[in-house]
């Protein structure tokens, strides 16, 4: 029996759903690691396939990044270390935009207009397919795992989507999509327009963050209810384009795509509010979409929205020190 929104509510309650477990410690312990070991002698810029058109980055607790295309969803796999690499699934003709993997080797993949998909990262077979939703239009966009489901937001819709998952991360059936409808603070701007973009957890694991492109708000979301508040974030400006989030510890860090940008906060523990810090910028920045950290790195993907895309057109992903 697919699960109903009360019965999923219960289960965040009583296993606290968003506290951080094996499926996002990776990129945390990768992160601390010590600087001898820091990698700076790595490449700064890794050349993907031409035409490849990425969007979404997922880095483990090994030197290899993950990325998907928005032409034709395939998995490209990239060796930090070296910079080479390939593609490991060929994509099923459908765009893949946000990536999350997990400590089992499971890609999940969004897959904007076409639900959600999981790919096995050692095989590249696709593992599971999820209709997120029936409403149109929908944009399923970005991912964010905790130990107990798999969140993706939608853009042209006011909700999240939740996979709940089973005993040792079992995958759900079809019919087990969890729908989380967004109120209180949010106000949805109609059409195709993004909304809902990049997600991540609070530092307690207390609630969920979304930032809202279009008006450049950062909202916290209770999962239980779908009830959002903004995010006091001082006197800091608009996250305008706001796109892929990255939590480590109470550290924030806010891609903004066209602004060429990563906006760095220091968040409170229960994430109602945040200070700026720093922002992030590189000469090699050309709209950059999402961001994934490895040790003393960040790894951000070019997408290139202001280049018209061709099958020549050249893409990489960009390194910035953390």
């Amino acid at each position: 029996m697919a699960p109903t929104h009360r019965s999923f509510a219960r289960d965040f309650t009583r296993r606290r759903l968003l506290t951080i477990g094996a499926a996002s410690a990776g990129a945390v312990l990768a992160g601390s690691t010590a600087a001898s070991a820091s990698g700076k002698s790595w490449p700064a810029v890794i050349p993907l396939p031409d035409g490849f058109r990425p969007e979404g980055i997922a880095i483990g607790g090994g030197p290899y990044a993950y990325l998907g295309s928005l032409g034709d969803g395939s998995i490209y796999r990239a060796d930090l270390r070296t910079g080479q690499g390939g593609i490991i699934s060929t994509g099923p003709g459908t765009p893949s935009v946000g990536v999350k993997l997990d400590d089992r080797g499971r890609l999940f993949v969004a897959g904007r207009g076409f639900g959600a998909r999981v790919v096995d990262v050692r095989s590249g077979e696709i593992i599971a397919s999820y209709v997120l939703t029936t409403a149109t239009p929908s944009f399923a966009n970005d991912v964010f795992l905790t130990p107990r489901a798999v969140w993706f937001t939608d853009s042209y819709q006011p909700a999240l989507y939740a996979l709940p998952l089973g005993r040792h991360g079992g995958l759900p059936d079809a019919d087990e999509v969890v729908t989380i409808t967004l109120k209180g603070d949010w106000s949805q701007v109609p059409g195709e327009v993004v909304n809902a973009n990049g997600i991540t957890r609070t530092p307690d694991g207390s609630a969920l963050l979304v930032v809202q492109s279009g008006v450049g708000a950062l909202h916290r979301v209770d999962p239980r209810t779908g009830v959002t508040t903004l995010v006091d974030l001082g006197d800091a400006a608009p996250l305008t384009n706001g796109d892929g989030l990255l939590l480590l510890g109470r550290t924030l860090y806010v891609v903004q795509n066209r602004q060429n940008a990563i906006d760095v906060f220091t968040l409170a523990p229960d994430g109602t509010s945040g200070v700026l810090r720093r922002r992030i910028t590189d000469p090699a920045f050309d709209v950059p979409t999402t961001v994934a950290a490895y040790k003393d790195r960040l790894y951000l993907p070019n997408a290139r929205f202001t280049t018209t895309p061709t099958p020549t057109t050249t893409y990489d992903v960009i390194a910035v020190a953390r």
